[in-house]
This record gives structure tokens, C-alpha cells and sequence, in this order.
């Protein structure tokens, strides 16, 4: 099984077990050979980082991506590593939120903002460019496409790649597909389906609603990820399901809402998270483990918030 980044990279050891093919724009597939019982792989799955705001978590965040390189864990990351909402164009900005260090360096180093905060995400996350799977894109960077025609997420994966990294582009929405071949024929394949999100969330029903509509149009996903409203759960819907032979039988769509590593809320005293009303939220990631067992592929999603 060979690495493939399209640029002929030697692989890190640990993807000499898997074979990455990025079929198109927003499809990622990955290949697992030689499953079998005892056969267990980690990823982590995080959106809005808002790396670059001054309430980032950057410690939690920190942590986490350490238990990825201690686990050998995929990272898979779902849009809105970056908040910038510091740019000309931006109505919502406020300098409040921005990092002090990027002030220092703008005025000594005569640099945009926006090249500011690139080279400081690539500084932070190339130690783990080699689990870096996916960078998908969220309404943060797309502001700021539209508004001021800089394409962030182009930048940073072309930063993350210098010298050999495997992380492939995404999308706003699109798929990742797991494919595993058990013993030498049995062959199994799990459909994540991403979409970094829309809406605000109720303070009621903190999003879930909207699984519900997205089950209707996605029946050919198993998993279904969302970002963007800063929420964090993990939600079964068991399906009625028959095979082209005529056998009935049950299996399950997941549905998992990735929360944030920015804390919005502070102290509660001021501010426009404060302002609209809207509660403390969890903050950190969601862990999908897959392993062997039973003579498949089992899957388990661990919320990791605080």
C-alpha cells in the first residue's frame, strides 16, 4: 500500500499501512489493507479552531493533537481553523480579538494580517503535518475569499505540504470514505459525509433538529459531521434497510457535531457572543476510534470537550 500526494513524498511510516487517494474535489478515500482482529486506527475529528482569535484554546488544542501523534491518530479538520475577522472588509472586527504578537509583527515586519496569522498556524500545526489528512474550508475563510479575494485554507495547505506533508484540501461539504479489506476478500467501506455547517443552532435543540433533514438527503452516509455552532454531540439513528437479495435488515447513521477550541463566552461580562444571549459552549474535539471485532469494522465516537 503506497502514499500518494501527487507529488511522489516518501511516506511517514505510519501511512505505509493505508493507501490516500483524493478522488475529486471533496472526496477523500482512504484504504486499509490486512484488517483483522486487533486492527484498531484513531482520528480526530475538530472544526473551529478560530486559531488565530485571542479566546483560542491554543493549550487545549495543544493537548489534543499530542494525544493524536501518541495515538497515530488521522486528523481530519472540518473548517474554521481560522477566525480572521480582523481584515479591512470585515464589519465584525474588533482588535480586541486579535492576538498581540500579530500587532508586533505587522508593524515590525511590514506584513498583512492575513500572511500573519498563515505562517503562525503552519508554525503550529506543522509538527503534525504528517496526521494532517484534511483541511476542509468553513464560512470564516469563505468570508474573507469573497471579501478580500485571499484564499486561506490554499495557503495553509500549501504551507503544510512544503517539504512533504500529506494533508489534502477539502471542501465546505464533502466525503471521506474508509475502505478496509478484511482477511483477502471480505471487503467493508464506511461513508463520512462533512458539512461544516449554517444556521446559528437552537439554544433548544442546539442543531440536532437539523440531523433529522440531513438524514433524508444523505442515505448513503454513515456518518454525517457538522461544525459551525460551536456545539458538541453525538447522535444514533438506527435505519430500516434492505439488500438487493430482499433481506431486511437494521444498521446505523451517525450524526456528530464538532464543537470549537474558542471560548466566546470569557467571564460573561461583555462582548456580541454575550450581548445575543448565547450560553457558555464546550469546547475541544470528537475522537472517532475503528477496529476489528466480531469479523468487522466497529466504530466509536468520544466527545473530548471542556
Amino acid at each position: 500500500i503506497t502514499y500518494n500526494d501527487g507529488r511522489g513524498t516518501p511516506a511517514p511510516f505510519w501511512w505505509r499501512t493505508m493507501k490516500i487517494v483524493k478522488q475529486s474535489a471533496n472526496v477523500l478515500n482512504l484504504y486499509f489493507e490486512d484488517v483483522k482482529e486487533g486492527w484498531e486506527k484513531w482520528f480526530l475529528m475538530r472544526s473551529d479552531a478560530h486559531h488565530d482569535n485571542s479566546g483560542c484554546n491554543r493549550e487545549l488544542e495543544k493537548r489534543h493533537l499530542e494525544i493524536a501523534r501518541e495515538r497515530d491518530a488521522g486528523i481530519l479538520d472540518f473548517g474554521d481553523l481560522f477566525d480572521c475577522m480582523q481584515g479591512r472588509y470585515d464589519p465584525r472586527k474588533s482588535y480586541q480579538d486579535m492576538r498581540p504578537e500579530y500587532f508586533a509583527e505587522m508593524v515590525a515586519k511590514n506584513s498583512s494580517y492575513f500572511n500573519v496569522i498563515t505562517n503562525d498556524a503552519i508554525e503550529f500545526y506543522k509538527p503534525y503535518r504528517d496526521l494532517w489528512l484534511l483541511q476542509a474550508v468553513g464560512n470564516h475563510e469563505t468570508s474573507v475569499a469573497k471579501n478580500s479575494d485571499v484564499n486561506l485554507i490554499d495557503l495553509f495547505v500549501a504551507g503544510m505540504q512544503k517539504d512533504g506533508g500529506v494533508i489534502n484540501k477539502g471542501a465546505y461539504g464533502g466525503w471521506v470514505q474508509f475502505f478496509f479489506t478484511i482477511g483477502s476478500t471480505q471487503r467493508e467501506r464506511v461513508r463520512l459525509k462533512y458539512f461544516h455547517g449554517s444556521g446559528g443552532g437552537g439554544p433548544v435543540t442546539k442543531g440536532v433538529i437539523q440531523s433529522n433533514r440531513q438524514a433524508v438527503f444523505l442515505p448513503d452516509a454513515d456518518i454525517v459531521v457538522n461544525g459551525h455552532i460551536h456545539e458538541s454531540w453525538v447522535l444514533s439513528m438506527p435505519r430500516e434497510r434492505i439488500s438487493d437479495g430482499g433481506v431486511i435488515h437494521q444498521d446505523m447513521q451517525w450524526h456528530v457535531r464538532t464543537p470549537t477550541y474558542k471560548n466566546d463566552y470569557g467571564d460573561g461580562s461583555g462582548g456580541w457572543h454575550i450581548e445575543r444571549g448565547a450560553p457558555p459552549k464546550p469546547m475541544g474535539c470528537v475522537w472517532l476510534r475503528m477496529w476489528h471485532e466480531r469479523k468487522h469494522v466497529q466504530m466509536q465516537f468520544i466527545q473530548d470537550v471542556e
